[in-house]
Order: C-alpha cells, then sequence, then structure tokens
C-alpha cells in the first residue's frame, strides 16, 4: 500500500491538501535549489527562485495536486524566474553602460571664444550661422527651413559673419592685453 497514511478523523480536505504541500515541499525544496544554484551561481538567489516558484505551487495547489507531475511544473516556474531574472539584470546592465559619461575633452579657448560670440549674436543670424556653418546646410535648405526668402538667409549670414569677426577679434584683443 506504500501511499499516505489515512487522515485521522476530523481533518478537513483543505487540512490534508496543505499537509500532502508540505511533503512535496520538504521533498523537493533541496534538489531544485541545488538546480537553480548551478544555473544562477548564486544559492541565496536560487533559494529565492524556488521559494518563489513553491509559493506559486501553493497559491494554485488544487489544480496542480491533480497534475502527474507537479515537480516539473514547480521546476519550470523556477527556471522560468531565473531565465526572467537574468534578462532584466542584463537589459538594465545595457542600460547603465548606455547612461554612463563618457570623457570628453574640455573645450579649447577657440571654441569657448566662439560660443561666447555667438551667444551674442540675435537669434536668427546666431541660427543661420550655425546651420549653415556647423550644419552644413545650404542657404535653399536654411530658407526654406525658416521660411524665408534665400536673400534674407544671405543678409543674416553676412551679418552674423560680420558680428562674429568683431566680437572675436575684441576677445583676442583682450586676451593679449592680459
Amino acid at each position: 500500500m506504500g501511499g499516505r497514511p489515512p487522515d485521522p478523523p476530523g481533518n478537513s480536505a483543505p487540512e490534508a491538501a496543505e499537509l500532502v504541500f508540505d511533503d512535496f515541499y520538504h521533498a523537493h525544496f533541496r534538489g531544485l535549489v541545488v538546480q537553480l544554484t548551478a544555473y544562477t551561481g548564486d544559492r541565496g538567489q536560487a533559494q529565492d527562485l524556488v521559494q518563489e516558484a513553491f509559493c506559486r505551487a501553493y497559491a494554485h495547489w488544487e489544480r496542480l495536486a491533480r497534475y502527474e507531475d507537479p515537480l516539473a511544473w514547480v521546476r519550470k516556474v523556477a527556471w522560468n524566474l531565473g531565465h526572467n531574472r537574468w534578462r532584466r539584470l542584463r537589459t538594465a546592465q545595457a542600460w547603465l553602460l548606455r547612461q554612463r559619461e563618457t570623457h570628453v575633452a574640455e573645450p579649447s579657448p577657440d571654441r569657448v571664444a566662439l560660443d561666447t560670440a555667438l551667444t551674442k549674436l540675435p537669434p536668427n543670424q546666431r541660427r543661420a550661422v550655425v546651420l549653415h556653418y556647423l550644419a552644413d546646410l545650404s542657404v535653399a535648405e536654411i530658407a526654406a527651413q525658416e521660411r524665408v526668402a534665400e536673400g534674407t538667409v544671405k543678409s543674416w549670414l553676412h551679418r552674423g559673419r560680420t558680428a562674429l569677426a568683431t566680437h572675436l577679434r575684441d576677445t583676442n584683443e583682450e586676451v593679449r592685453d592680459v
């Protein structure tokens, strides 16, 4: 006969199901932890994964107890949890690597002077100069973007270059005087 002894009188079916689950848990917890430890390389994490799988099994024990192999279900859940945790960690690490600051050399004195001079230009001249000389847009492309005539863009560029030359010359003279 070899099965479980009959339930003592007075035990209800839910209590019997809990006893069966307890037996199932105690019989298989250690073996699953060994498997998941080999998979994750971390015994504590493996114990957490197996514990979570058994918690999920307990929540569905009425149905799982009728399965031919409820251990296969618990094992699959534990392995899936381990795989999902690994995938989330890998995604998080990739995100962190992308967010990492890279060392950028500080701007040269010429770049600082140019940036300062650009801030002194009126907005339309500054946009035209930046779009033409830094973004390599043609006069026609700038005119289309700004919705103005090409002659207006040429005027902005001419005035912007003249103003930049003045600002940069003044900055250069100030540096020499110091």
